[in-house]
């Protein structure tokens, strides 16, 4: 797993007091029932005593349904530096010190928080004003992390992105992996074997003004095939700049189209349709997706504090291409992509 391993996969925060935020991504689909599970972790001035201090676990679950359940004291999260690991405990039958526990201890002394690693995922939500509740424990297999298989893992915003030149950082932790445990929601159990899994972090002390992103890695009779694309407005030193990337691994090659090799433009409507085409020279590569639902609120980290600025669906429907000068040699389709629209304004497409 250490040659899988990512740059960032740590925690970043640097114990100072200036406003700070990171945020983890767990996902699981079953192609089976056609549903997703996507968990989303954050932590806000874990200083603590601020006014955003905290963090908060959310769940977007079958048929896009959300679950979020908020941990105010910061003194209770716990994330690892140089390798993935994190966890974040609210309700524990013991005063405990955060840190990762066997997982038959955390089932039995933890019953409202989370803990994640790059092969583990365990965690319990009770959602008080909702009344939902759900409760997951599974292993992961990492297939890819972000780069080619036999290659050292990338940044995904490159070598830079070690600064802090850029605010937020991202990274894909986990571009494809395979899970195998068992989800608990609303007391309908979902048991699986080698489902496909994926991870992302973001982090920093900015916030992007606006972005969107495409997900999968579930498609119709292609097992070793993921793609994440997205973009966004970011701040870099004193200014905005708007940049798109894509990322696809298939059959183990990395195909990556970023503003440093390669041309990538996009069309985003403010809900509903997502189309991207990229050519690095030597690969070109066109993405088509679209969505009748209507879709779910999130919660994302802002300047103020969690809030509702994201839209999500794990419904969305793909087409994929790639190719080489006038030869396709992929055209994958899927009906389990992950969608988003972010931040604003969102008045009419975004074209860039």
């Amino acid at each position: 797993m250490n040659f899988l391993q990512t740059p960032h996969s740590g925690y970043h925060w640097d114990g100072s007091d200036r406003r700070f935020f990171e945020g983890w991504y767990y996902r699981v689909t079953l192609p089976e029932c056609r549903q997703t599970f996507a968990f989303m972790y954050s932590i806000e001035d874990p200083t603590g005593g601020q006014p955003y201090s905290g963090g908060a676990a959310q769940i977007l679950g079958p048929e896009d349904t959300y679950l979020c359940r908020t941990f105010p004291d910061v003194s209770r999260f716990w994330g690892w530096r140089h390798q993935l690991g994190l966890g974040h405990w609210g309700k524990a039958t013991a005063d405990l010190l955060p840190q990762f526990l066997p997982p038959s201890q955390f089932e039995q002394q933890i019953h409202q928080g989370y803990q994640g690693t790059a092969t583990l995922h365990q965690g319990s939500l009770i959602d008080p004003g909702s009344g939902l509740t759900a409760r997951w424990h599974y292993q992961i297999q990492p297939i890819y992390g972000w780069g080619a298989a036999d290659q050292p893992q990338q940044s995904t915003a490159g070598w830079l992105s070690q600064s802090q030149i850029f605010e937020p950082g991202w990274q894909i932790l986990m571009a494809h992996g395979l899970a195998t445990g068992w989800i608990d929601w609303q007391s309908k159990r979902y048991e699986f074997q080698q489902a496909p899994a994926y991870g992302e972090k973001n982090w920093g002390g900015a916030f992007p003004q606006k972005w969107f992103w495409l997900n999968c890695n579930s498609f119709e009779g292609e097992p070793d095939l993921a793609l994440t694309a997205g973009g966004g407005r970011r701040g870099v030193l004193w200014w905005m700049e708007s940049v798109a990337m894509v990322g696809l691994h298939y059959r183990g090659k990395f195909y990556e189209f970023v503003p440093w090799n390669a041309k990538v433009t996009w069309e985003i409507q403010p809900w509903g349709s997502w189309s991207m085409a990229a050519d690095n020279g030597e690969y070109w590569l066109e993405l088509k997706a679209n969505c009748d639902r209507l879709g779910t609120p999130l919660r994302a980290p802002t300047a103020t504090g969690l809030q509702f600025c994201c839209r999500d669906t794990m419904h969305g429907r793909l087409s994929l291409k790639l190719g080489k000068k006038s030869q396709t040699i992929l055209h994958a389709t899927s009906a389990l992509c992950g969608l988003e629209v972010g931040g604003g304004p969102w008045d009419s497409p975004w074209c860039g």
